[in-house]
């Protein structure tokens, strides 16, 4: 693929250190591409940052900022056929980061939207590490890229059974066809717009990649306040977006935790760790599941709260709660042509 025809496209609001070192790994990417950069308000110098590394610059106000929108923006500013998104936290893993992102176009004609996945920084808690090395393991179990589509006869299915794998998507590591884009772009929503996205071009017929060698350094360790905040916001997303609420009986919730910590033994890192070691692994590991179930429970369950306790409970401080009817008719697009 041309290098004139890829843009990297990021929305910065005071990226600080990990901006610059997910400016520099772009420097080095084996792929020549126009770097875009929107910022929302920043003060810690990101947008001079941003312009020393060569980038094209779009300044909004930060009450202008949101996860859909910005994105809109980004890809209606590019100049390339294909847009990779990251987040300013996200730091390409290796100079073939952008070289394998859009490979993944190759692998179906029908492909519209490629994405990658997250690796742990190396100084990222053991629960976080086994965390997300889980998870993106589960998207491709033999290592290599592949697609998910959804057939003709499933393209009415309604959202809530596309949570999981099939529906799944991240724009902190991605890659999209802007002409695809142009037909069917981001909505206009607070959060989860990369779900969205997906649900909306699969059922218009197109399909995802998933290239496991496309990943990004994308960690965080969180206080615990801030990872129950961070969950009670992702679970209020996918209440929004699926209509989906977290189980709350005692035996599903023991036995996720239970498989969580199982999961923590079987770790190969802990095959020859010393008992201690082991036990304080394992308790790390029972008390960050937990913290994410309260924040689980607490956000699917957000449209039973006040605006006041929302704020309160939400790591982006939004009170707000925002259904989308995903399944009414007017809402699936047409088939592609």
């Amino acid at each position: 693929m041309a290098a004139s025809h890829t843009t990297v496209a990021i929305p910065v609001r005071n990226g600080g250190e990990l901006l610059a070192r997910t400016l520099a790994a772009l420097a080095a990417q084996t792929v020549e591409h126009e770097l875009l950069v929107c910022d929302s308000g920043s003060s810690d110098g990101s947008v001079q940052l941003a312009h020393a590394h060569g980038a094209r610059v779009l300044e909004i106000p930060p009450r202008s900022f949101s996860h859909g929108g910005t994105r809109n923006l980004l890809m209606r500013e590019a100049s390339g056929s294909h847009v990779a998104l990251l987040s300013q936290d996200a730091e390409p893993a290796h100079e073939r980061w952008l070289e394998e992102l859009l490979g993944g176009f190759a692998l179906a004609q029908d492909v519209a939207i490629v994405y990658g996945p997250y690796w742990p920084r190396p100084w990222a808690a053991v629960p976080v590490r086994i965390e997300l090395e889980r998870w993106f393991r589960s998207l491709s179990e033999d290592g290599r890229p592949c697609v998910e589509r959804l057939q003709p006869g499933e393209r009415s299915l309604p959202a809530v059974s596309l949570i999981g794998r099939r529906g799944f998507f991240t724009d902190a590591d991605a890659c999209i066809s802007r002409a695809v884009w142009e037909r069917v772009p981001f909505r206009e929503v607070a959060i989860a717009e990369d779900r969205v996205l997906a649900i909306d071009l699969m059922r218009a017929g197109y399909a995802k990649a998933f290239v496991p060698d496309a990943a990004v350094l994308h960690s965080h360790d969180y206080t615990a306040l801030a990872e129950l905040r961070r969950c009670f916001d992702e679970w209020r997303g996918l209440r929004e977006v699926y209509g989906w609420r977290e189980p709350a009986g005692a035996r599903q919730l023991l036995a996720r935790l239970r498989g969580e910590l199982g999961a923590a033994r079987r770790d190969p890192s802990l095959a020859d760790a010393p008992a201690a070691r082991r036990l304080a692994t394992l308790a790390g590991v029972g008390r960050h599941n937990v913290l994410r179930t309260v924040g689980a429970l607490l956000g699917s369950r957000a449209d039973l709260l006040s605006p006041r306790i929302r704020h309160a409970l939400s790591l982006e401080r939004r009170a707000s709660f925002a259904p989308l009817d995903l399944d009414a008719p007017s809402a699936i697009p047409p088939p592609s042509t």
